[in-house]
């Protein structure tokens, strides 16, 4: 049986009548009733109005304790970093770049670091191991690609953002220019637009595009998607053109899955060009005996990011 004990004024309790004394307890001049089922009627006037201020006064109190509780939450709210940094370990089985194997459709293993400011600018640079430098000709060399980047982000409305930068590509000890005349380093300028999941991007070179003669000021047009499913997993739908001034332009295309396990992403796509349908011939280099660099195959990767 339930059991509850409430203090009155013993001067209070002479007021009630037909309250039987085996449930009545006298402490230091005050009067406690112990209210069960063979004790006090709850329906006296005295009982009722007590009850009905216990209840008032359980409400208040926990009323207030929502109101603190809220307060309590927005005022221990983590306060936005003034930047952030971040960094990421990977390997791919084939490092494609614009549809265009790098590596022979070998696996590359690639990592980069990453500042950003929550102003909007931000720093970064991203390497890879390769191989097409080496291929396109005996005695070259450059396995290395590094990457250094910088831009700002912004947003224009709720809906669309921008981001604009430079890209500087880095081939350390590369040789090429004994093949071509051009040294392979190469720098572009680049614009994105973001529209919910969408984004268009141009990027545009300043100098000759990796070592191909008389080719500065090509451009690269971009369109992918980033479609989160939920539960860790992204759908990335992509094409691309590729405009080699002095040469041609060609078209790539790729459809990607990704699943992130708590900062380990591992993915699986579909990547590829219609360089030999458009030009008429394969994408091949002397290194690389007679493989289509540029022919669809499957990439898979796995990434941590730290």
């Amino acid at each position: 049986m339930q059991r509850r004990t409430k203090p009155v004024r013993a001067a209070a309790m002479h007021k009630l009548n037909g309250a039987d004394s085996s449930c009545v307890h006298r402490r230091d001049g005050l009067v406690t009733y112990l209210w069960h089922g063979s004790c006090l009627e709850l329906s006296h006037p005295l009982l009722q109005e007590n009850s009905v201020q216990h209840k008032v006064t359980q409400k208040i109190v926990l009323a207030a304790l929502a109101v603190s509780g809220a307060a309590f939450a927005q005022t221990t709210a983590a306060p936005e970093p003034d930047y952030t940094f971040s960094s990421n370990l990977g390997v791919v089985s084939d490092y494609r770049y614009r549809g265009i194997s790098q590596t022979a459709r070998k696996p590359a293993l690639q990592g980069g670091v990453d500042f950003a400011h929550k102003s909007g600018f931000y720093v970064g640079t991203w390497a890879s191991t390769i191989r097409w430098i080496k291929d396109s000709a005996p005695g070259l060399k450059g396995p290395l690609e590094v990457d250094v980047y910088g831009g700002y982000k912004g947003t224009i409305t709720d809906t669309f953002s921008f981001d604009v930068g430079g890209l500087q590509y880095w081939y350390p000890r590369n040789n090429l220019e004994n093949l071509t005349g051009e040294d392979a380093n190469t720098f572009e300028l680049y614009g994105a637009l973001t529209a919910g999941p969408a984004t268009v991007k141009y990027s545009h070179s300043l100098t000759h595009l990796f070592g191909a003669p008389n080719s500065k000021g090509s451009g690269y047009l971009d369109l992918s998607a980033t479609f989160d499913l939920g539960d860790g997993y992204s759908v990335v739908p992509h094409v691309g053109w590729q405009r080699i001034r002095n040469f041609g332009t060609y078209m790539d295309y790729s459809v990607s899955v990704a699943k992130d396990f708590s900062g380990f992403v591992v993915s699986a796509g579909v990547v590829g060009t219609n360089w030999k349908s458009h030009f008429g011939f394969p994408y091949t280099l002397p290194g690389s005996g007679t493989r289509d660099l540029g022919k669809a195959g499957l990439v898979v990767g796995v990434k941590k990011t730290f």
